[in-house]
C-alpha cells in the first residue's frame, strides 16, 4: 500500500485528529522510508501546526504536510556546456542500476545533440564493462574501455583526452560500488575524483549518485557514504513508482541537502525524466 492510500486510510479511521492519529500517520511516514526520526520531527511540528492554527480537516492537514516536505524535495537542472569538457561521474553500489543509469543518461544528452563519451571505469566488473559496451552499440555512442584491472581513473583520463580533442562534449563515467570494501572503494573513488575534477573544464564536473528507491533507508545510507567520500552533487532514483513509498527522495533532501536530477521507471532508454518535485509530493500524498 502507498503512503498516499495510507494517509487517505488514516483520515477514515480517525474522525477527529487525537494523538493516537498522529501516532499512525509517524508510523506510515517511516513505511514511507521517511526514516523514524524524520518521521517523529516532522510529524510532531505539524500537530503543533494544527493545534495551533486549529487546522482538522483532512485539507488543511495535508496541504500543511505538503508545505514542511516540500523544502526536502529538490529538482536540479544538469546543463552541458558547449565546446567544454563536461563530465558526469556516476557513482553507486552494485545493484542499483548504475550502468543502466548512465546509458539512459547518455541517450538523453546525445538526443538533444551533444557529443556524448561513456567511460567503463568499472574496471573491477567484468559484467559492467561488458554491459556499458553493449549499451554503446546499441546507442551509437562511443565507449572507453581498458583491459579488466587497469585504474579506473585512467579510464576517465583517457575518455575526457578523447572529449577534449572532438571539440567538447560530455563523458559519463560508470563507476565500481563494493561497499563491502569501503575503505579500498573511497580512495578509488578519491583518485577518479581528482582527475575528473583537473580534466573538465571550469564547473563543468558533476558528480550523480543512483540509489533504488526500493531500498528504503539503505539508500540514506548509501548517499551518506559517497557524499562523506567525494561529495555529491545530484541524485538519481531508480525503480521509482510513485503509487510505491518513493520517501526515500524526502530523507535523502532532509539528512543531506541533494537534489534529484532523474528519476528511473524501468529498464527501457526512455523510462527516465528530471523530477518534478510537485507532481511527486501531489503522488507522494495522494492530493
Amino acid at each position: 500500500m502507498s503512503f498516499a492510500d495510507k494517509l487517505k486510510a488514516l483520515f477514515g479511521k480517525h474522525r477527529t485528529q487525537t494523538e493516537d492519529f498522529y501516532d499512525d500517520l509517524t508510523d506510515a511516514l517511516i513505511e514511507g522510508d521517511l526514516g523514524a526520526k524524520a518521521a517523529v520531527e516532522i510529524v510532531g511540528a505539524l500537530e503543533k501546526k494544527c493545534r495551533e492554527e486549529k487546522v482538522s480537516e483532512t485539507d488543511g492537514i495535508t496541504s500543511m504536510l505538503t508545505d514542511m516536505l516540500r523544502p526536502y524535495v529538490k529538482s536540479v537542472d544538469l546543463p552541458v556546456e558547449e565546446g567544454k569538457v563536461n563530465i558526469f561521474m556516476v557513482l553507486g553500489v552494485n545493484g542499483v542500476g548504475k550502468t543502466t543509469s548512465v546509458a539512459k543518461i547518455a541517450k538523453l544528452y546525445s538526443d538533444r545533440g551533444i557529443s556524448v563519451i561513456m567511460s567503463a571505469s568499472d574496471t573491477f566488473r567484468a559484467a559492467a564493462v561488458d554491459q556499458i559496451s553493449t549499451h554503446g552499440e546499441r546507442l551509437g555512442i562511443r565507449v572507453v574501455k581498458h583491459q579488466m584491472g587497469s585504474d579506473p581513473s585512467a579510464v576517465v583520463f583517457d575518455a575526457a583526452s578523447a572529449c577534449e580533442a572532438n571539440g567538447g562534449g560530455l563523458v559519463i563515467a560508470d563507476t565500481a560500488g563494493r561497499l563491502h570494501n569501503k575503505e579500498n572503494l573511497v580512495n578509488e573513488l578519491k583518485k577518479i575524483d581528482r582527475v575528473a575534477s583537473s580534466k573538465a573544464s571550469p564547473g563543468c564536473y558533476r558528480k550523480i549518485l543512483v540509489v533504488d528507491a526500493t531500498t528504503g533507508q539503505n539508500a540514506l545510507r548509501q548517499a551518506e557514504v559517497f557524499n562523506d567520500a567525494v561529495g555529491i552533487d545530484a541524485v538519481v532514483m531508480t525503480k521509482y513508482d510513485s503509487t510505491a513509498k518513493g520517501g526515500g527522495i524526502i530523507s535523502i533532501g532532509r539528512e543531506l541537502g541533494l537534489p534529484v536530477a532523474f528519476v528511473c521507471t524501468g529498464e527501457k532508454y526512455p523510462d527516465i525524466s528530471r523530477l518534478d518535485a510537485e507532481s511527486y509530493l501531489s503522488d507522494f500524498l495522494g492530493k
